[in-house]
């Protein structure tokens, strides 16, 4: 691991304070990171289920830490592909987990999923795959 939790929080800090607003940094392990995402009246769509872009924030940002994780503080970092399946309902006003794997990390791309559980419950929410490129070591 490059970078560990207390380090990618301060360069997000600098970098990037937006991203901190609505998700906070659980735990960041070797190839992985759990991510807890506030949900408020805001991530809410009609019918009191938790709209999809917030899930897909979550699962993006949850595999961005762990890369950060992985690879050290690479700002340029970016997603080329996000796929997620949507499996159940997650409850409304409860806040979200999503707790990212590398799958393969490359020299100019990593692969990644993201599982999303509501956190009263065991059973995920949604199922994400992503890949992201990273920018050419010089």
């Amino acid at each position: 691991m490059k970078s560990n939790k207390a380090e990618i929080i301060e360069f997000l800090q600098r970098e990037f304070p937006q991203s901190l607003e609505k998700c906070r940094i659980e735990a960041v392990v070797l190839k992985g990171a759990t991510l807890l995402c506030d949900v408020s009246d805001q991530e809410l769509r009609p019918g009191g289920t938790v709209s999809g872009p917030t899930m897909m924030t979550l699962a993006d940002f949850a595999l961005y830490v762990a890369i950060l994780g992985e690879i050290g503080l690479v700002g340029l970092a970016v997603t080329t592909n996000l796929n997620i399946n949507f499996l159940r309902k997650p409850s409304g006003w409860v806040n979200l987990r999503g707790v990212s794997k590398l799958i393969k990390v490359g020299k100019a791309l990593i692969v990644g999923e993201v599982w999303i559980y509501s956190i009263d419950s065991d059973d995920p929410v949604a199922h994400v795959t992503a890949t992201y490129s990273i920018p050419a070591q010089k």
